[in-house]
């Protein structure tokens, strides 16, 4: 906050208001995603702010920070939403960014909602990928129908394999949807799923391109991968003109740093261990932190508390050694790390 120097109170008390009520004019506009992605969303959004309501059957989500407004909608509809400055920042999957082609910011990997996106198709068939797949119809003047919500992917994906450049060369696969037909090419088709797009082989389409997470679905509808696509986690983007906005992008910048915070904190553990002064210099030798560990004397003559944050892949590795020079091991996971310098950094760049 900006300081405020004057021999009059009052007049300090007009300037403060004056500076609060300037930040308190700042809105943010935050979309999160309804559905697949919604628990989990939820669980961080908790781990980022103190306070975090949801009044049931509305779409409106209320955080501790009243200057950010939230409200939750499907995470196809967010990139869209957010590249055309509806809303500001968004959470949604890396994958629908590129299917909608829209021009945001993607500012943080929020490592959740990994999912595959795949062909498949009957695993009956002896192709081997959908490149063979798209050679084998072409010779044959087939038509091929593959159906996907991924539009805009599918069409790409088919236009760089080796076989439809060979067949068909550089027109356009016919997107099929109940409203419109887009493309010339009506020997491959791509048809709009509206979802249970793996039951639809082989009586409605020769193959499908769908997210995955374990394939265990694919598997029991009778159908095998071929292709991995892509990979995509959740994220959290940003309108491209938010982030010019001094004072928004700084509104962005603190949704960044919770949301950051929230992300680090799952990946680590806070150790408070009681160590003799004799195993002390053994102690910090065995153990690794995200710093320096915090040494404070104890009460008792000759015992040493220790405060540490490790990384969880490391603990199981370090109890055992920790057992023979330390006592009273109490184990936390954090709920937010917050590397706050790192920001200042990202903010001054």
């Amino acid at each position: 906050m900006s300081q405020v120097k004057s021999t009059n109170p009052k007049g300090n008390l007009e300037a403060l208001k004056r500076v609060i009520n300037t930040r308190s004019d700042i809105k943010v506009k935050f979309a999160i995603p309804k559905g697949s992605l919604e628990e989990a969303t939820f669980r961080i959004l908790e781990r980022s702010w103190t306070r975090v309501n949801r009044k049931s059957r509305t779409y409106r989500v209320f955080l501790d920070d009243p200057n950010i407004i939230v409200k939750m909608l499907r995470p196809q509809e967010i990139p869209t939403l957010v590249s055309e400055g509806l809303y500001d920042v968004g959470i949604t999957g890396k994958d629908w960014v590129g299917e909608t082609k829209s021009d945001v910011e993607p500012i943080l990997d929020l490592e959740y909602g990994k999912i595959r996106l795949v062909v498949a198709f009957p695993d009956k068939y002896r192709y081997s990928s959908l490149d063979s797949m798209i050679a084998d119809y072409a010779k044959k003047k087939k038509t091929l129908r593959i159906s996907s919500e991924y539009l805009t992917t599918a069409a790409n994906y088919i236009k760089n394999c080796k076989s439809y450049i060979k067949y068909y060369g550089s027109k356009e696969p016919q997107i099929v949807t109940p409203w419109i037909r887009l493309g010339t090419n009506k020997m491959v088709q791509i048809h709009l799923s509206f979802g249970a797009t793996e039951a639809k082989p082989p009586d409605d389409v020769d193959a499908i391109m769908d997210v995955t997470e374990t394939g265990t679905t694919l598997k029991q509808n009778k159908l095998k991968i071929a292709d991995q696509v892509l990979t995509s986690t959740a994220h959290l983007i940003a309108n491209r003109e938010a982030l010019k906005d001094s004072k928004k992008r700084e509104k962005i910048y603190d949704i960044v740093t919770l949301m950051r915070g929230a992300v680090q904190g799952q990946k680590y553990l806070h150790l408070y261990l009681n160590v003799e002064k004799q195993n002390l210099k053994k102690l910090l030798s065995l153990m690794p932190s995200l710093k320096r560990p915090t040494v404070s004397p104890l009460s008792e003559d000759g015992w040493y508390g220790v405060n540490t944050v490790i990384r969880k892949d490391e603990f199981h590795k370090l109890v055992p050694r920790l057992r023979k020079v330390a006592q009273g091991l109490v184990v936390h996971e954090p709920r937010q790390i917050l590397e706050l310098e790192e920001i200042k950094r990202d903010e001054e760049n």
